[in-house]
């Protein structure tokens, strides 16, 4: 709080050793001095007062004229008044005028403001508000010619111009004030030439105005200050006296209650931080919450979940890694503000392994400097210039499912409450991320529920029929012997070599659709059974190779990327004659690529897009389409087909 001294007296003065009755008999001895030097006042005071008559008399004369210039321009609004224009104009710089001749004298006669410093001051002021405020409103005016801004800007002035006239009226009764005071001391030192008796009654009257008055006005400004809750108020001990003791107990007072006020200040500063602080985590929590029951996807949740959090936080960067039950590492899901050089290094990590490893295996949030030597190997946040690294445990009851970190390039220190806070919110994502997964689980043990019914009435329907229909075959080659045996037994063939086509083909779609990932969740360890199966069924050699690492796909969507495999598998058996098979797993930070790719005889493409196309084909395009994937087939007649999906 700044500190002001109240005084009224721009005069130094010296403390004093004496009381107050003491003061007053040693100004008697002084009146004799007092005579001399009223000659010399007289010709001070009578050369101030030149002029002064004649600038309160321009300084009253600022008024008339500041209305006039709005009762101008209020004249004149319904239209342009080209009289009214020059005479504004005119008026404009007579303004001017006036107030040089205020602040600098008139040579061509005599004027002269008082030269004290607050009479300067405010001219200067009132100068300076004109030429910022009111000036360029009536220039508007006047260079517009009354259009809709200049109407604006008389309004404005309109408005303005009676707090210029009040500040005009303070500046001329202050020079009135300072008129009447000397023409006053004139008459002072007049009278005190001719009777100096009138003289002691007169230095009387300024020691009891400097001793007495003063003080009590500097106690009384002090009172204002304090009742304004300005405590900063200090009051000057220039005496020993009464008043000097006076001083002296209102400045320990106001000191006092200076201090009380700046401690309740910093008191009220603490909790409105901590009520600010407190709303932003309640606010973040409270997007974390829609974000975690809108999300009908985990990957989608994640991010949008690392955003909010990294945004709200202030982080560079934000990650999201889910655990992998089965392999004991850990799949970034999400991420936010990452470089692509760490995100293909970073995106699997062991449980145990760096900072966010270290969190997951402890399953305690860690935070630490990765360059600070934590004895945890964060090389790569170190490389990419983190200083800061806070990582915070995904927990679902009492397990640890993954980790959620904040990266700093700057040094971030957490508060307990803001630790706190993302304890929650890393217990509210762990329950959100179990039960998207208890939801696709759901609805996978609802296809397989369904595929299996399916599997099963196809067995008791087509299954039966044709084996029936194998029946009706072998009665019928039993009764053609006698009769056409070449012809009978030809068609015979024909029929037995349909039926058993039509075994195969239930037997596939029985597998097909009784086909799972496994409980483990390895795709490629489904797919690695598929492609035993086919090389069983065929003898057709396939290589398979999987390349990268990423977080494991979705039951469902695992699911459906093995019947695709499977679908161009089957359609290689049936129609390419191919003698070599390829598959391949590409896994990156962006995307995860499986190609199958024959050797066969191919086909046109365009063929097969005018005749409606192949069903196998749009199947696995559905599929593809179910999971938010692309699946696209290439092939030309005699080079082999290759199928690519990607998501």
């Amino acid at each position: 709080m700044k500190h002001v001294t109240i005084d009224t007296d721009h005069e130094s003065s010296l403390e004093s050793t004496e009381r107050l009755s003491g003061k007053i008999t040693g100004l008697l001895v002084l009146f004799f001095f007092v005579a001399v030097a009223a000659i010399g006042t007289t010709l001070y005071v009578s050369w101030q007062l030149e002029g002064s008559a004649a600038a309160i008399n321009d300084a009253g004369s600022q008024r008339m004229r500041a209305y006039l210039m709005g009762y101008l321009m209020a004249g004149s609004d319904t239209g342009p008044n080209e009289m009214v224009f020059a005479e504004l104009q005119s008026e404009l710089e007579r303004f001017d005028k006036v107030w040089h001749d205020l602040e600098f004298g008139d040579p061509e006669r005599p004027l002269a403001a008082p030269r004290d410093w607050e009479t300067l001051t405010e001219i200067r002021t009132l100068k300076t508000n004109w030429a910022l405020q009111g000036r360029p409103l009536v220039e508007l005016y006047v260079t517009s010619r009354a259009d809709t801004a200049g109407r604006e800007s008389a309004i404005a002035y309109r408005q303005w111009v009676a707090g210029f006239v009040r500040q005009i009226n303070s500046l001329v009764l202050r020079m009135e004030h300072n008129y009447a005071y000397s023409t006053n001391l004139l008459r002072a030192v007049q009278i005190a030439l001719f009777a100096l008796a009138l003289l002691g009654t007169l230095v009387l009257i300024r020691f009891f105005f400097v001793q007495v008055i003063r003080p009590l006005d500097q106690i009384y400004s002090g009172i204002q200050y304090m009742s304004e809750s300005d405590f900063g108020a200090r009051m000057p001990v220039r005496t020993r006296d009464e008043f000097g003791a006076v001083a002296k107990g209102f400045n320990l007072m106001a000191a006092h209650l200076e201090q009380f006020y700046e401690d309740l200040e910093k008191l009220v500063a603490s909790k409105t931080t901590s009520l600010e602080e407190r709303n932003a985590q309640l606010a973040l929590m409270y997007g974390v919450t829609a974000i975690l029951n809108e999300a009908n996807d985990v990957d989608a949740m994640c991010a949008a979940f690392i955003n909010q959090v990294a945004t709200a936080l202030g982080a560079d960067a934000g990650s999201v890694r889910l655990a992998s039950e089965a392999q004991g590492e850990m799949y970034m899901v999400a991420h936010t503000g990452l470089p692509i050089d760490f995100l293909r290094r970073e995106m699997a990590i062991n449980c145990g392994e760096c900072i966010c490893g270290h969190a997951a295996e402890k399953g305690v949030p860690i935070i630490a400097d990765p360059a600070g030597g934590c004895g945890m190997n964060p090389t790569q946040c170190a490389e990419m210039g983190f200083h800061t690294v806070g990582a915070f445990t995904i927990n679902h009851d009492a397990f640890v499912i993954g980790v959620f970190s904040l990266f700093y390039k700057a040094e971030r220190v957490f508060s307990s409450s803001e630790q706190s806070m993302l304890e929650t919110l890393g217990r509210h994502l762990g329950v959100a991320v179990e039960y998207q997964r208890l939801r696709s689980r759901d609805r996978e043990h609802a296809i397989a529920e369904e595929r299996n019914l399916l599997a099963q009435e196809l067995h008791d329907s087509i299954a039966q029929a044709l084996s029936f229909l194998n029946i009706q075959v072998k009665l019928l080659q039993g009764a053609m012997d006698s009769g056409r045996p070449q012809e009978a037994q030809k068609a015979l063939d024909q029929i037995r070599e349909g039926v058993r086509e039509s075994y195969e083909d239930v037997r596939e779609l029985l597998l097909h659709f009784r086909t799972r990932a496994g409980a483990s969740n390895d795709l490629d360890a489904a797919i690695r059974n598929a492609v035993d199966r086919f090389e069983l069924q065929t003898e057709i050699p396939v290589s398979f190779l999987s390349v990268g690492k990423r977080a494991p796909l979705e039951p469902d969507k695992q699911l459906q990327v093995l019947h695709i495999v499977q679908e161009s598998l089957s359609n290689i058996r049936k129609h390419a004659r191919a003698t070599q098979v390829d598959i391949g797993v590409e896994r990156s930070a962006e995307r995860t690529v499986i190609t199958v790719r024959d050797n066969g005889t191919g086909f046109d493409p365009a063929s097969i897009s005018a005749s409606g196309g192949h069903v196998g084909l749009k199947i696995m395009k559905e599929r593809a389409s179910r999971v938010g994937a692309k699946c696209t087939v290439d092939s030309q007649p005699g080079q082999g087909t290759t199928v690519t999906l990607a998501l």
